[in-house]
Formats: C-alpha cells, structure tokens, sequence
C-alpha cells in the first residue's frame, strides 16, 4: 500500500510539474523568434501520463524487496516506457519540424516542401525501426536473427521493387540535389511543362496544352532536364536580308541602326549587328540580343517590338528587304545577246 500511494503520489505531483512547465515553456517560446523553445514547450506538453505513472512506479519499487524475476520485468516495463516515450518524443520533434518548415511560403521554397516530407519519412521510418528493435531486446527477444532475416528479406525485396526502389533513391536526389523546384517549367525529352508534384515515384508536370505528364524519377534523373525558369537571360539570334541594290554606305549604317532599336528596349541588352554573308537573293544580316529577363512572354512582346521598330527604320530610311528572287538567262537562237528575265 506505502509502494503505490507513492507511485501515486509520484505520478500526480509530475503531472503538476509537467502542466506547469508546458505554460511557462509555452509563454517563454511565444516571446522569442527560435525554434527549439517551441519544440521543447510542445515535447513536454505531449509527455504521455503513462510514463509519469511508469516513473512513479519505478521510484515506488524501491520501497519493496522484490524476487528477482518481478524485479526484472518491472525493469524491463520501465524501461519499455522509457523508450516508447522517447519515440513519441522525437516523432513529435520531426512533425513539429515537418509542419514548421511547410509553413515557409511556397514560392520562396518549393522544393522545401518535398525534401521535407520525404526526409520527414524516412527519419521516422528509422527511429521507429531502431527503437522497436531496442524494446525487443529489452524483453529478452533474440534480435540477431531478426536483424539477418531482415537483411536477407531486405535483399529479397530490393530485388522484387528494385524499380520502386530506384524511383525512391531518384526522389530523395532530386530533394537533395534541386535540379528543379515545384513551379518550375522544365523539357525532358520530348516532354515540357510545368512542375507540379514531386512524389516519391513520380514527378508530374502540367503541359502547356493542359494534360499532365507523369514521368517515373529514375527516368527523369536519366535524362537531360533544361530549366526555364533559372535561366538568367535569354539568347535572341536573328536575321534579316536586303537587296544587292543597297549601297555600301547604307549597309554600314544598318548595324547602329539594329543596337539603337535595341537598345530602346528596357528588359533588352544588344550583344551585336554583323553582315554576315553574301546570300542567294540577299545581303544577310546576323543579330544578337539577350533579354533579362526568363519570362517567354517577355521575350516575345519584346522580339516583337524590335522586329516592328526595325521595319519602321528600314522604310524610313528606304532600305528594301530582300526575298528570294531568280534571274532567268534566255539566248536566243539569231545569236543575239542574252536577254535577263527577272
């Protein structure tokens, strides 16, 4: 009877201390900016009350001679508690950091969100795995042949869902590694589209004419992924031609021409203006131009402007554009000269 009024006693007077020490953690966390103050005020808060009953009734066994073999098993109780109490601890740690961490906004870290979750999961999956193997060794269960079954079972199963598998290791890359982010507009192959979803066997993009393309990690990690949307600037190349007719002064002209109507745009940098060869029907002109800026709608109203502006400039100017044209040579049979037929 004195044996469990104090584990009684012990049980209730923790309680106490437990309810007591949650309010002052939990006010204390509220008047700073830290994370782990909120986690510890939330661990204790969570302590289950059959480990403060168990604690109790470890302190009140001391009370008591007890044979070995009950003394043993209320060890091996006790210590059960314990571990099962520190299981709920760190997974409640992991959920209080899962859930922290998902509430960053999403377009500042969208590849956050799937490298959290899945390294929520696996940090679960091995604390669960580790300290139920710690509980059957507490109770006296023989874990070296569980531990090489599970090995030899392990190697069994990774040769059946060896493909699941592959896809798995491929997610936890791509959450490691970020080649792309949720949100992001990426070509593989012959596929594009924007990032939707990054599973743990799939990642799912939405194609710019609306279906989803679901595409496995292994084959995604295998093959070579573009990203739009990191690209810095884009690389505008273009050409137009005029006509043999032009002067050569005229042609000089046209360069500065190009880089003035380029330079007039805000988002546009000019890289150069060159004749660069003598065509079939035209003298062809090569320009470059970076926009800064990622967008494809961008590129193009500002492409679009350039292109309007240019034809603006060569009509004032009286430039004629070229297109393709033949000269057809005609002799006729009194041997008198050739006559040109446009």
């Amino acid at each position: 009877m004195l044996a469990l009024g104090i584990a009684f006693a012990t049980a209730v007077v923790l309680y106490g201390l437990r309810q007591a020490s949650a309010r002052r953690l939990a006010a204390w966390a509220r008047r700073t900016d830290t994370v782990l103050d909120d986690i510890l005020a939330d661990l204790v808060a969570h302590t289950h009350p059959l480990f403060l009953l168990a604690l109790g009734c470890y302190l009140a066994a001391g009370t008591l001679d007890l044979p070995p073999r009950p003394e043993r098993l209320l060890n091996s109780i006790i210590i059960t508690a314990v571990l099962l109490q520190a299981a709920l601890w760190g997974n409640r740690a992991i959920a209080q950091w899962v859930s922290r961490s998902l509430r960053r906004p999403h377009a500042a870290d969208a590849a956050g969100a799937t490298t959290v979750r899945i390294a929520g999961f696996v940090t679960r999956l091995s604390l669960w795995t580790v300290l139920t193997l710690m509980v059957l060794d507490n109770l006296g269960v023989n874990i070296t042949a569980l531990v090489a079954s599970l090995g030899i079972g392990g190697v069994a199963v990774a040769l059946a869902l060896q493909n699941i598998l592959g896809d798995l290791f491929a997610s936890l890359s791509i959450a490691l590694d970020k080649p792309f982010e949720i949100g992001d507009f990426i070509v593989v192959g012959d596929y594009l589209g924007t990032v939707e979803y990054v599973g743990l066997k799939t990642t799912r993009l939405r194609a710019l004419s609306g279906e989803q393309i679901i595409i496995s990690n292994a084959d995604l990690l295998q093959s070579r992924v573009r990203n739009h949307k990191r690209m810095q600037e884009r690389r505008v190349p273009f050409q137009f031609g005029v006509v043999y007719q032009t002067s050569v002064d005229t042609l000089a002209r046209i360069p500065a021409m190009v880089r003035a109507i380029v330079e007039q745009q805000p988002t546009a940098r000019f890289d150069r203006a060159h004749l660069k060869e003598f065509g079939d029907s035209a003298l062809v002109f090569e320009c470059v131009y970076y926009v800064q800026d990622p967008d494809y709608n961008t590129f193009m109203d500002v492409h679009q402007a350039i292109a309007l502006a240019l034809l603006r400039s060569l009509r004032t100017e009286a430039i004629e554009l070229a297109y393709p044209t033949q000269t057809l040579h005609i002799a006729n049979a009194g041997g008198d000269s050739p006559v040109e037929t446009p």
